[in-house]
């Protein structure tokens, strides 16, 4: 083993959320301990990071996510000064065009409902009624529409796979170690994760135990005898060729829930499938059904110019799905102790990934959260059944 046979804190799962996790510990002055990342899949190939679209918005109804979004964007806007290691540029991008949600008569009052949430908290948005909508895209249909949000700054996307590689990156050059192996069960004492068990055979003892394992996040839990409510979902992402050029297009999403935005000379889109259509899932099959019967005629509605597009290939990819209201499970469930949990972001995890890190690097280094009081995403709603509900979710 070239490892310690104990960390004082050992990260499940080397995504974008553990890798942020491990950045923030490791870059925090007042923690003095040793830290492991513990990934089996070193590729990425099935990770829900490297197939995330990569949007980055304030435009939520909770005012946590706002927040945890508001501090992503700035942080990656900022990132060469943050995760830059020995000076050399990392050349992430953060293309700031914004999200454009578009709303019927019945959408209307919820989006206005949201805009108030998020002018208090400082997002800088517009409600743009269907005459404003025509006037700033006139590429788009307003037929239909009773208005729209869009994001005026502070909104767009970025590579995920990049910002991921990034905060792993740094993370090693501050000392943290990363193993190449899957975790298979955990031992427990009085309430308390005493060592992770490897495929190996091995055991890794710790202090702290935190599962940032995504779609995996439920098997972990279970390790603990606890049910999180957490589930693969599987989410299709369609690229699509266009020959007549858009200008400044946002990440948009119809009223429908379809969604697209430009990627270079091309498009991404995609649509969360109805709900008798969304089983758990951990397969990457493509679906064309739901491009050809849902996501191309709203396009071309919504578009007229995407009337003549042509599909070029897709990809899939998992959410960790939190069935009770799709939003964020962070901190300990209240039988065991050390283990904490940062799952459940149900399709924004990328964007909260610098809140988060930075957020479970506090409950670890201090007991509590310092920067943003992230509670409300605590075991305790998840325990009593009570849903805190997001709104906004693509």
């Amino acid at each position: 083993m070239s490892h310690p046979e104990e960390y004082d804190v050992a990260i499940v799962g080397g995504g974008v959320i553990g890798s942020a996790i491990a950045y923030f510990l490791a870059s925090n002055d007042d923690f003095k301990g040793r830290i492991a990342v513990v990934e089996q899949d070193s590729t990425y190939e099935t990770a829900a990071t490297a197939r995330s679209v990569g949007g980055i918005r304030q435009q939520f109804s909770t005012p946590e996510n706002i927040l945890m979004s508001q501090f992503g964007g700035a942080f990656v806007r900022d990132a060469d000064r943050h995760l830059s290691v020995d000076g050399a540029p990392l050349h992430l991008p953060f293309v700031e065009n914004g999200y454009l949600f578009l709303a019927s008569d019945t959408g209307m009052p919820i989006l206005r409902a949201n805009h108030e949430t998020q002018i208090a908290l400082g997002a800088d948005v517009a409600l743009l009624d269907p005459v404003a909508l025509g006037h700033r895209f006139p590429w788009l249909n307003v037929e239909g529409l009773a208005g729209g949000s869009f994001g005026l700054s502070g909104e767009g996307w970025t590579d995920p796979y990049s910002l991921m590689q990034a905060f792993r990156q740094k993370s090693i050059a501050l000392g943290v170690d990363w193993i190449k192996e899957s975790v298979v069960g955990l031992d427990l004492a009085g309430g308390h994760v005493k060592a992770l068990r490897l495929g190996s055979g091995e055991k890794l003892a710790c202090g702290h135990a935190v599962s940032a394992a995504g779609w995996h996040a439920a098997k972990i839990a279970a390790m603990a005898g606890i049910d999180l409510p957490v589930r693969p979902r599987k989410r299709l992402v369609f690229v699509f060729a266009c020959r007549e050029p858009l200008e400044r297009v946002p990440l948009t999403i119809d009223p429908s829930g379809v969604y697209f935005r430009p990627e270079g000379a091309t498009y991404l889109c995609g649509v969360s499938p109805p709900a008798d259509r969304d089983p758990d899932c951990v397969d990457f099959e493509i679906d064309y059904s739901l491009y050809e019967e849902t996501i191309w005629p709203t396009l071309a509605a919504r578009v007229p110019t995407f009337e003549a597009i042509r599909l070029e290939r897709a990809w899939a990819g998992h959410y960790d799905y939190n069935l009770l209201d799709q939003n964020a499970i962070l901190g300990a469930h209240p039988a065991v102790d050390n283990l904490l949990f940062a799952t459940g972001f149900s399709g924004h995890g990328l964007q909260q990934s610098p809140a988060t890190g930075r957020a479970v690097a506090e409950l670890v280094t201090y007991g509590e959260y310092r920067s943003l009081d992230l509670r409300r995403f605590g075991f305790t709603r998840i325990l009593a059944q009570e849903p805190l509900r997001e709104s906004n979710v693509v």
